[in-house]
């Protein structure tokens, strides 16, 4: 009884939002670290993704949940986001935010929809007509078509955006807010995104560029 009334409340919900987040972002450093190899050969990164789906029934089990976390993220956001609209119906006339209310808090909703369409569109390329071919070469093939290698790096930016201001509230929910680590969260808020962003959109950039094939 006491777990549904927290989950029901607005501290409950947003540990839902830092709980899942910490899962979405140990899973996109584990991505970042798979597709790093592609920084090597396209042959390693075909190894690893040959590792990776040797064991069908972990990889199923895995997706599975980590699909759940996706949605409960995204709807726990959603149903966030229009609370506080609620709480707040009308607009300040004036327009000085706080310190923390910067550009990344107050479009969270807005990148992160960017973010579900990019994932929406990104799965639906690998899902279509890609039948028997390696995974190495659908990604590379994928990546180095210009409109969708910058619709890949735009997609990233948007992540990165989102994540300035997600890792420093789900810090700031578990409760790693002391002012002993203000100047490292404070210095990780542009690390954490800075590296994915550079890890990530590095790999469209330079298959454009001809440096890796």
């Amino acid at each position: 009884m006491w777990f549904s009334t927290f989950i029901q409340s607005s501290i409950g919900k947003k540990w839902i939002m830092a709980a899942t987040g910490l899962c979405l972002l140990l899973f996109l450093g584990s991505h970042a670290a798979g597709n790093a190899t592609l920084f090597v050969s396209s042959e390693l990164f075909q190894a690893y993704a040959d590792q990776l789906h040797s064991h069908p029934l972990i990889v199923t089990v895995f997706s599975s949940g980590l699909l759940l976390i996706f949605l409960v993220h995204v709807a726990t956001g959603i149903i966030l986001f229009f609370q506080n609209r609620q709480a707040r119906p009308t607009r300040y006339r004036v327009t000085a935010r706080a310190a923390k209310n910067t550009l990344a808090s107050g479009t969270m909703i807005y990148s992160g929809l960017c973010i579900l369409l990019f994932i929406s569109i990104h799965m639906l390329n690998f899902s279509l007509g890609n039948e028997g071919q390696p995974i190495s070469t659908i990604v590379t093939t994928l990546l180095a078509r210009p409109l969708y290698g910058l619709f890949y790096v735009a997609a990233f930016l948007f992540l990165a955006l989102h994540l300035s201001h997600g890792f420093w509230s789900m810090l700031q929910t578990f409760g790693l807010n002391h002012p002993r680590y203000t100047w490292l969260i404070s210095r990780l808020t542009y690390i954490v995104p800075l590296t994915f962003l550079i890890l990530f959109a590095a790999i469209p950039l330079l298959l454009l560029a001809g440096v890796i094939a």
